[in-house]
């Protein structure tokens, strides 16, 4: 009996709540640095509630989502150890790199808020929440196409999605400011 789909299954279960984690968490910042500019006591209740949320969401679902969809990952390149000489698996690895630096930049994040330091501003966190979309979108689109698609189009792809966010951001922004006058 082959223990590849229970592996594949788990790896993936890990794989979405980890991103859930990684979308939410910015999300959180946002609020909470908002939440900054309250008058007191709303200010301390709403940082106390976003702290705890932080705490929970970082340290309960985040991190065990990481490590164990890393080890189910490795876990997979070790029954099919072919992957490794196909290219979209190596591309693929390297944006799994670039999520774990996204991941702990989160946390550095994370830990300098649970601190009481406010390092960025609402708007760099909407930004910065993008970046997990970004990776995701480059992942699903790498495993699911492998070497169907030229990588060109796929950077092409990845890049037009970074704008079309970038200038959704900036009209949410524009709106916000217009129902706030």
């Amino acid at each position: 009996m082959s223990y590849y789909n229970y592996i594949k299954a788990l790896h993936l279960i890990f794989v979405i709540t980890w991103f859930a984690g990684l979308f939410y968490m910015p999300r959180l910042f946002i609020y909470w640095i908002e939440a900054q500019q309250k008058e007191v006591p709303a200010r301390s209740i709403l940082t106390e509630q976003f702290k705890l949320m932080a705490y929970r969401l970082w340290y309960i679902i985040t991190w065990p989502s990481a490590v164990l969809a890393i080890l189910f990952a490795s876990a997979l390149l070790y029954l099919m150890p072919s992957w490794l000489v196909q290219s979209w698996m190596w591309i693929k690895l390297a944006f799994v790199g670039v999520l774990i630096v996204y991941h702990l930049k989160t946390h550095m994040i994370f830990r300098q808020m649970q601190g009481g330091i406010y390092p960025y501003s609402a708007n760099f966190m909407r930004i910065w929440n993008e970046g997990a979309t970004l990776i995701l979108f480059a992942i699903v689109f790498l495993v699911t196409l492998k070497n169907s698609f030229h990588w060109v189009f796929g950077v092409v792809g990845i890049v037009l999605l970074g704008v079309f966010l970038m200038l959704g951001i900036r009209l949410y922004k524009r709106i916000r400011k217009k129902q706030n006058t």
